[in-house]
């Protein structure tokens, strides 16, 4: 089932495989087979969070904003993904705070 926080969680595991791939790759000194498998993990992940975030944001789940940072950008660093979904799960609970203050403001 694709949920916003499900892409979310993904998008920041996204993150950490490929701060390991920076690690490994210039502070270790490019280690292989270790280099391989997290580039090889890297991209396989951005393909496929690429692919589902744009259906993702056909279906609604999530702003085209949030689905370009992660397709577009991710290729580059899954991190403008993963602040984007930062950013957005601040709006959308900025926005169920105001919704319970009017509703609790409405007479009854």
């Amino acid at each position: 089932m694709i949920t916003f926080t499900h892409l979310e969680r993904v998008s920041f595991a996204h993150s950490v495989i490929y701060t390991a791939l920076l690690i490994v790759a210039f502070g270790l000194n490019n280690p292989q087979p270790e280099t391989f498998i997290l580039g090889l993990s890297h991209g396989l992940l951005w393909i496929g969070m690429s692919l589902v975030c744009l259906h993702a944001a056909r279906r609604r789940i999530i702003p085209l904003r949030v689905a370009v940072a992660v397709a577009v950008l991710g290729g580059i660093g899954p991190f403008f993904g993963s602040a984007e979904f930062i950013r957005e799960g601040r709006r959308r609970a900025r926005a169920r705070a105001q919704e319970a203050e009017r509703s609790a403001e409405s007479p009854r």
